[in-house]
């Protein structure tokens, strides 16, 4: 069968799986199927069997997500808007019959749901919609002619990129009856209203986790465990020290409670590992499961057709004796083992990449998605070999299979780069399919955003773009990066531009002295703090022929105050734009557009209007600075109704207008083979 290089559009076709849910009685993985149709993402309930047979479970215009079997495996629920009214929890039988809706919330946002164990209940997070926003008023401001209401603001958590504004609106904490909608509990305990939760295996009460002070945004955090009972009775749990706690899960025997985190009360930005540990339910000092290891169970690994998967992922056997856990390792993502009384370890390995979704009765499968940097993840049952008891994954779908039967990939080659303090670089090279062995190729430097994620072993479809349109693309993990230790994340706390820069730059002496590297056609490009560093290459640098800046970071001063997750003098960043002179110079040296002066670097522009996490003003101020030193330049806007993410999750139509834009534009200053 013949084969061609990849194209934008290809984008379209590729078929995205997640959330896998194993049914109990484990014949069955439940699991989200999202297909790109006339212009919208249409997402849909599918279940697999142990082999390979797929089914539909919804179908229609409008998407509908979170399934969940109930506890019986009598019927599945799961979230939709199809009375126009709102997200509302539907149940469907799984013996056949229509589904029906189980709430009838008014107008707002459901964030998660969870079964009670004993089928009679739901727990979920909801938050009504602002006054003056639902569709009857937008109707009746119609018929008057009236304005679009102000905002009304008296706190400084309103706004969340990705969810948008919603003022003093918060999410509450309800229980609900599973069988007629009506409520049995509602709690308010958290601010922000910023809720974690699970069930106790006697289904009397809730593991909630929230913020235990009156100002998180201003105070160190200190996220505290709570025990919720049907009578809205809440104690704290004791033996509690501070810090970043979340993703509680109550033990099958009820004796322990784990939950994931770590216990530094300043680190706002995720730079500490986040740790695994138990809790007594009845109260008592938390022990720590990964003790003696350098694993982290909050590492993101970065793509364009899944979910990043920032936070942990942690189920525990059915016998209580241990914790099945997500880890983030070297670029890839591997399931882990966390026994109550021993040490921490790996059960899987390879080059790939690893999403928990759920256990089975018997501990002895798990659910998963599973991929690599040549297939989108799929569905996968995990089992344990009999013979070398190590874990391996049965892939049980193969919806893109014949997308990527077609298809003439490129397949990384992993690197080692080395940086300064002996530091080794983690890294991979894409080089064009159909390339010359012999030419000098243009090349492309791509840095990542978080700063604490990794690029890893998945599939990129941009990364393949670049590489099927005549560019070698390399990709790595600079200091900061996760999922090479604690100490190759911590080295960039609070200090930006520093052993980050300088493994970024040793990537690109790297890349100058390859045969098959033009020197003179190189690029650097990256989203959100890979914009950052974008903005600082260009700024400390003239290795570069051409820039994308893409959704970037360029005055960390600007940036304090207006990002829905603003600074605080919390010890990450030792400044605020409201601070001392000597904390503005702290932000201020750590900015790209304080060395913009001099730049010469043709550079693209493309920023979200929006983007909460970082506004667009980021984004002007470079355009600003290119334009007025006569640098060529070119800003694209892309509208308010995108956000941050607009990479992955942005309408259809604008992502490949993105894509485009950008081989364009290193077309223009580097050229290509193809």
């Amino acid at each position: 069968m013949s084969t061609r290089p990849i194209s934008a559009e290809d984008l379209l076709s590729i078929v995205y799986v997640g959330d896998p849910q194993i049914s109990p009685d484990g014949n069955r993985i439940l699991f989200s199927r999202k297909v790109i149709a006339e212009n919208k993402y249409q997402t849909h309930l599918w279940t697999v069997d142990r082999e390979g047979v797929t089914q539909s479970w919804t179908s229609g215009l409008e998407s509908v997500s979170h399934g969940r079997w109930s506890p019986d495996g009598h019927a599945i629920a799961f979230l939709a808007n199809r009375a126009k009214k709102g997200l509302q929890i539907h149940l469907l039988p799984t013996t056949g019959g229509e589904a029906r809706a189980v709430t009838s919330l008014a107008e707002g946002a459901i964030g998660r749901f969870l079964w009670s164990p004993n089928g009679k209940y739901f727990a979920l997070t909801y938050r009504q919609n602002l006054p003056g926003t639902t569709d009857a008023d937008k109707k009746a401001r119609e018929v008057g002619n009236f304005s679009e209401p102000p905002l009304e603001i008296d706190n400084i958590w309103y706004r969340l990129d990705g969810d948008g504004y919603f003022g003093n609106q918060r999410f509450q904490l309800l229980v609900i009856d599973a069988n007629n909608g009506t409520e049995v509990m509602r709690y308010s305990g958290d601010v922000q209203g910023n809720y974690e939760f699970d069930w106790s295996p006697d289904s009397t009460k809730l593991a909630v986790i929230h913020s235990a002070s009156a100002r998180p945004f201003s105070n160190p955090h200190d996220e505290r465990v709570y025990l919720l009972d049907l009578q809205a009775k809440v104690t704290e749990l004791s033996g509690q020290p501070q810090g970043h706690k979340s993703t509680p899960k109550w033990s099958p025997d009820g004796k322990w409670i784990a939950y994931s985190g770590n216990h530094d009360p300043h680190d706002s930005w995720g730079s500490s590992n986040s740790r695994l540990y138990v809790a007594p339910s009845a109260g008592g000092e938390p022990k720590e499961l990964t003790a003696g290891t350098d694993f982290d169970l909050g590492v993101a690994t970065l793509s364009d057709t899944q979910d990043a998967g920032f936070g942990a992922n942690i189920f525990w056997h059915p016998n209580s004796q241990g914790i099945y856990a997500q880890i983030g390792w070297n670029g890839s993502m591997q399931l882990g083992w966390a026994p109550l009384g021993g040490q921490f370890n790996l059960l899987t390995e390879g080059n790939h990449t690893i999403a928990l979704g759920s256990v089975s009765h018997d501990g002895q499968s798990l659910a998963v998605t599973f991929g690599h940097p040549t297939a989108p993840a799929e569905i996968a049952l995990l089992q344990p070999e009999l013979v070398t008891g190590r874990w391996t994954p049965k892939l049980l779908t193969s919806f893109n299979q014949a997308l990527l039967s077609g298809l003439d990939l490129a397949v990384p080659t992993e690197r080692l780069f080395p940086s300064t303090d002996n530091t080794k670089v983690h890294g991979w090279v894409f080089t064009p399919p159909n390339a010359d062995d012999h030419s000098a190729l243009p090349a492309v430097l791509q840095v990542h955003g978080g700063p604490h994620a990794q690029y890893g072993w998945a599939f990129f479809h941009e990364m393949q773009l670049l590489a099927a349109k005549g560019f070698v693309v390399v990709l790595s993990n600079p200091r900061g990066s996760k999922g090479y230790g604690e100490g190759h994340c911590m080295a960039i706390r609070g200090a930006w531009g520093g052993k980050d820069w300088e493994d970024v730059h040793a990537v690109t002496e790297w890349m100058k002295g390859q045969s098959f590297i033009d020197p003179k056609r190189i690029g650097i490009m990256g989203g959100s703090y890979g914009g950052y560093m974008t903005n600082w290459a260009i700024g400390h640098s003239k290795d570069y022929a051409v820039a994308i800046t893409d959704r970037c970071v360029s005055n960390m001063v600007s940036m304090s105050g207006n990002s829905d997750f603003p600074f605080n003098q919390d010890k990450y960043f030792r400044g605020v734009a409201w601070g001392t002179l000597e904390e503005i110079r702290e932000l201020w040296q750590q900015s790209p557009i304080a060395y913009f002066e001099g730049v010469t670097t043709p550079t693209l522009v493309i920023h979200s209007e929006g983007d909460l996490r970082c506004n667009v003003e980021q984004g002007e101020q470079i355009f600003t600075a290119l334009q007025m030193q006569n640098v060529p330049s070119r800003f694209v806007r892309y509208p308010r109704s995108t956000f941050h993410g607009m990479s992955r999750s942005g309408p259809p139509d604008l992502r490949l207008h993105r894509l485009n834009e950008m081989l364009q534009w290193l077309g223009r200053w580097i050229g290509t083979t193809s």
